[in-house]
């Protein structure tokens, strides 16, 4: 039996074949597998089945917020050999300072966390996303009509990415101008969280990435506009709870989750009903399917492959001990494979009804972003399939490249039609 290591969740082999992956580490035998070093964090556990995940999802003891293991004097030790770990990359450094002052939504815990999305959520109301349907389909028609005639297409390049990117910036208030150099910043963060050996382009890129949004809030106090960043520094400015870092993270993030996923969620979609044809052509003759479609697509080929927590307190699952401090791991992606969840996991079925897939997660840190992405998926599918009848893959599926990233994530996927 091979050991599995931390490389293992985002290796080349892993995010080309998920249930692959999902079957070797079932192979373990073990619900929870030991890990005896994160990147320099000390040891961490992986646990890859649903249950498991949600329950992590779920449980208050399982924290985000780093900043509270700071201080806690049974951790000093572990961190004082982090830090110096920390201290001997400057690019590490960069980061770890990053993620104490910077807090977000996505890294802390209640009441904090309570208090950040209630102020975000204000833009992401039902009603708000609808609004954004004609205006999303236009731009996906019109990111067609630049490359129909051509007769191709990189489906990552050419609309994938244009598509989400526009909307979050134009709901943002980000000029369309930069929008490449958010792609090209927002790729060497993502790398290189899972990559170590890019630390160095993540320290460059998250200082460029940290100056240009506090370069955008300065323009948005001086000209504010009907957009989501004007209002969240409106509400800074009006004293709503709201610290001048954490509206620095805040807009970073939405930036980040704003794109990043639903770019994945198209390129992997789309390859994944290229190689399952008759799935294919039943969307495209039922457009009606669109909704449940998504669903599926997000369970079988979704870009999160793993996120994490901490123990905030020593605890026992499955007879482990986990101590306090301790990283828990958990692969979204393969817990959307578990037999003992999904009947027939490894086939592709767009008219699946229960669909209980993580790919949102759960508990309080379920994605904000969840109903624009759905939206943005079921117009992208549609009108490709609609509108490219003969959309097909310009060379093998094995030639495609993934990134090494904690986002199932391919740098280019060259079509023709």
């Amino acid at each position: 039996m091979v050991k599995i290591a931390i490389d293992d969740l985002n290796s080349p082999e892993t995010l080309r074949d998920v249930i692959g992956f999902y079957k070797k580490l079932a192979k373990q035998q073990e619900p929870l597998i030991r890990l005896d070093d994160y990147y320099g964090m000390g040891p961490a556990w992986i646990a890859w089945r649903h249950d498991d995940a949600v329950t992590i999802l779920k449980d208050p003891r399982f924290i985000k917020d780093m900043r509270k293991l700071v201080s806690s004097q049974d951790q000093q030790q572990s961190l004082q050999n982090q830090q110096q770990s920390i201290n001997d990359s400057p690019s590490m450094k960069e980061q770890f300072e990053w993620t104490m002052n910077m807090p977000n939504m996505l890294e802390v815990d209640p009441p904090d966390h309570t208090r950040l999305r209630r102020l975000t959520a204000k833009a992401f109301t039902p009603h708000m996303i609808e609004n954004l349907r004609p205006r999303i389909q236009q731009i996906a028609d019109e990111l067609l009509d630049a490359v129909i005639e051509q007769g191709k297409m990189d489906l990552i390049t050419d609309f994938a990415f244009p598509l989400p990117i526009r909307v979050i910036s134009e709901m943002l208030g980000i000029p369309a101008i930069d929008q490449d150099k958010i792609r090209d910043w927002t790729h060497k963060l993502m790398s290189g969280n899972a990559d170590p050996s890019q630390n160095a382009e993540l320290a460059k890129a998250l200082q460029e990435y940290i100056h240009y949004i506090k370069t955008l809030l300065d323009e948005k106090r001086k000209h504010p506009g009907e957009d989501v960043m004007s209002a969240l520094v409106h509400a800074y400015e009006e004293g709503d709870q709201l610290s001048e870092n954490e509206l620095l993270s805040t807009i970073g993030l939405l930036i980040v989750a704003g794109h990043e996923t639903t770019t994945n969620l198209i390129g992997n979609g789309i390859l994944a009903l290229l190689q399952h044809p008759q799935q294919t052509r039943l969307l495209r003759d039922n457009p009606s399917l669109l909704p449940s479609a998504i669903e599926e697509l997000l369970r079988f080929s979704g870009p999160i492959m793993y996120s994490y927590r901490f123990a905030g307190e020593d605890m026992t699952m499955h007879g482990k001990t986990i101590r306090k401090g301790e990283m828990m791991l958990f692969t979204l992606a393969a817990a959307n494979f578990d037999p003992q969840k999904f009947s027939n996991p490894e086939v592709l079925d767009i008219t699946r009804e229960e669909n209980e897939h993580l790919a949102f997660g759960k508990g309080i840190h379920h994605c904000l972003g969840a109903p624009l992405a759905r939206l943005e998926g079921q117009i992208a599918f549609g009108t490709l399939l609609q509108r490219l009848p003969d959309l097909r893959l310009a060379i093998r599926p094995e030639q495609l490249i993934y990134n090494k990233s904690a986002i199932r994530s391919l740098a280019s996927i060259p079509m023709i039609f």
